[in-house]
């Protein structure tokens, strides 16, 4: 679609790791010729993440369930739908935007005017990446994207603030250190024990001599005291300290490499182009097959996998328990030496 829409409103994902991949359809919506002007809906939560960037501006934050009454106040022209949730579209559909634009996933087709249909297999979604989904969803609005590399900005209060908190416990930001996020918000299937992240964090101390810093989301606290509990070389926790996006982003932008679960921070870290190791479990891989110039993923594969639910269904967890602290070590290895290369190049 190349027709001139006054106004669009784009509502982003819902997912802190799918948002993240989005940015490059984002700032390619601004810069469109055929948009009079275009406004972002985000969930409260997630807006920070968009905060001291050109998407900044184009913002408006709501609370989940109020996409519909934002809709009908705004008065778009076109909405296009980057999550790929039935309620999205069926809130769009009962705010009478006129053009209904995204993908034909979880039964909403009848609810669209446009719409991308992915690719099957046998009757079944094939497993493309979801960055590449995004960019077909928003070629429907006519918008071109150059490169699917995430973007995300990051202004100096926050990273000072950020700075300042690690000097006070101690790291050392010269000499560097390995941000840790072992939590996942989808369940309790993609975590990795506790133990294994801080015999990990402590290896790599050990032989590169950053301290290890372990963050969180909300209701992590927990799990971000159990792994440096088990750490024997001090691994910090962030745990008591008030954390949000904004501050992942300035946790993991300093970062000499980044150790995560499956989860969103990972895709931060391809913004800020630091090294990242992630440990997968039952996630399908190809949906997430994008953005790897500096990204390991460590997998075991099993006649099970994947099955992509919160709660092994078979109860041995064999997926994640498989993974070692040897193959998490190699993959940082393997993730350092590309960056290496590529300062020097």
């Amino acid at each position: 679609m190349n027709t001139r829409i006054e106004h669009l409103a784009i509502q982003v994902p819902n997912w802190v790791g799918d948002l993240v991949m989005a940015t490059p359809m984002l700032e390619a919506a601004l810069t469109a010729p055929h948009f009079g002007r275009v406004t972002l809906l985000a969930r409260k939560h997630l807006a920070p993440l968009l905060n001291d960037g050109p998407l900044a501006p184009h913002l408006r934050a709501h609370a989940s369930g109020e996409e519909s009454a934002l809709l009908r106040k705004l008065r778009p022209d076109a909405v296009l739908l980057l999550s790929n949730s039935f309620g999205a579209a069926w809130r769009a559909w009962k705010a009478r935007v006129p053009l209904r634009m995204g993908s034909a996933l979880s039964g909403r087709r009848w609810l669209l005017t446009h719409a991308v249909v992915p690719p099957s297999i046998g009757g079944r979604r094939a497993p493309i990446p979801t960055a590449h989904l995004l960019r077909d969803v928003a070629g429907l609005a006519g918008i071109h994207v150059d490169s699917l590399h995430p973007r995300l900005h990051l202004g100096p209060r926050v990273r000072d603030a950020q700075r300042a908190l690690l000097r006070e416990l101690g790291v050392d930001l010269e000499r560097g250190y390995v941000a840790c996020c072992p939590g996942a918000a989808f369940g309790a299937a993609k975590l990795w024990r506790p133990e294994r992240f801080a015999a990990a964090l402590d290896r790599l101390y050990d032989e590169r001599g950053w301290r290890a810093v372990v963050s969180g989301g909300p209701g992590e606290e927990a799990l971000i005291g159990a792994v440096c509990a088990a750490s024997r070389r001090g691994a910090l926790s962030l745990g008591k300290f008030e954390r949000s996006l904004e501050t992942l982003k300035a946790l993991v932008a300093d970062a000499r490499l980044l150790l995560v679960g499956d989860s969103g921070p990972r895709w931060v870290a391809a913004a800020f182009d630091v090294p990242c190791v992630t440990i997968m479990g039952p996630n399908v891989r190809e949906l997430t097959a994008s953005s790897l110039e500096l990204a390991e993923v460590v997998r075991v594969e099993l006649e099970c996998s994947p099955c992509a639910q919160r709660q092994c269904p078979l109860g041995h967890h064999r997926c994640m328990e498989l993974v070692t602290v040897e193959q998490v070590l190699a993959a940082a290895a393997s993730v350092l030496e590309r960056k290496l290369a590529g300062a020097g190049a």
